[in-house]
């Protein structure tokens, strides 16, 4: 969606130009070089407002999405480690709902809330800032720029991530042993040290770096060719655009990469 907004902003500046060219000869008025008003009209956010719309997007998206992620770590946990192996979505959701009420879905909630708010800042300001430096922002095509963006991005923000990732997931198993986000913490740090945070980190970059080259690479190349079907349109924010290239490229990466997100869970939940 960036990406559109910028071609559309760059097009309007070309057409302004262009009329101040046709008048140029009667009226002197001065040409204003497109890359110095593109810097300022960067989706007409700054650095700054760029981690702080990342980061409501990232906590909206996980927190309407939770319930969904609690189906998937149980079924991805062996059953005498709280899971639910071999289980169907519909019997995963039977057996809390019967077992744990609604609220056995929204588990551990609250260390979401405390990782995916930084995270997201820094995964899409970092973004952001690659995708400008590295040219993204440029017309044209670019699936490489946004793929190690994406990947650069990723590094990062599960820096950030991980360590909440561990305790949300381990609240989220069926019988869990801790309280509570603070009582997993304490009892992680003292009985099994800082490292225990970070046991997944390298599974994860592993799962996400993929994943986030393939999404990204794949979401661009399908809003190209979408774009594409409809000229007259492919400078405007199309919903429906956004919609097909993004359920598409996430299905595609979430199918290659599954099988690394069943590792991670298993090793952050070795309670």
């Amino acid at each position: 969606m960036a990406e559109t907004a910028s071609e559309l902003r760059r097009q309007i500046l070309l057409e302004h130009n262009e009329e101040q060219s046709s008048t140029s000869f009667h009226g002197g008025e001065k040409l204003i070089p497109i890359e110095e008003e593109m810097e300022d009209l960067h989706d007409g956010l700054s650095f700054g407002q760029f981690m702080v719309a990342g980061s409501v997007a990232g906590m909206v998206e996980h927190m309407a999405m939770f319930p969904v992620d609690t189906l998937k770590t149980r079924m991805q946990m062996l059953a005498s480690t709280g899971g639910f192996s071999h289980s169907g979505v519909g019997k995963a959701l039977l057996s809390i709902m019967r077992s744990e009420g609604p609220f056995g879905l929204y588990r551990g909630i609250g260390a979401m809330g405390l990782g995916a708010g930084p995270a997201h800042a820094v995964y899409f300001s970092v973004y952001e800032f690659c995708k400008e430096k590295f040219g993204g922002n440029k017309p044209g095509h670019h699936p490489l720029v946004h793929a190690g963006s994406g990947v650069t991005a990723t590094i990062a923000s599960d820096a950030v991530f991980t360590p909440m990732d561990v305790v949300k997931q381990r609240l989220q198993l069926r019988c869990s042993p801790y309280r509570g986000v603070m009582d997993c913490i304490t009892r992680m740090l003292k009985e099994e040290g800082i490292r225990a945070f970070y046991v997944s980190y390298r599974t994860t970059v592993v799962m996400n770096a993929p994943f986030t080259a393939m999404h990204f690479a794949t979401y661009e190349a399908m809003k190209e060719a979408l774009s594409g079907i409809s000229p007259e349109t492919a400078s405007e924010e199309n919903l429906f655009v956004h919609i097909m290239a993004g359920g598409v490229a996430g299905a595609i990466a979430s199918a290659v990469t599954t099988p690394f997100d069943v590792v991670k869970t298993r090793l952050q939940c070795q309670v």
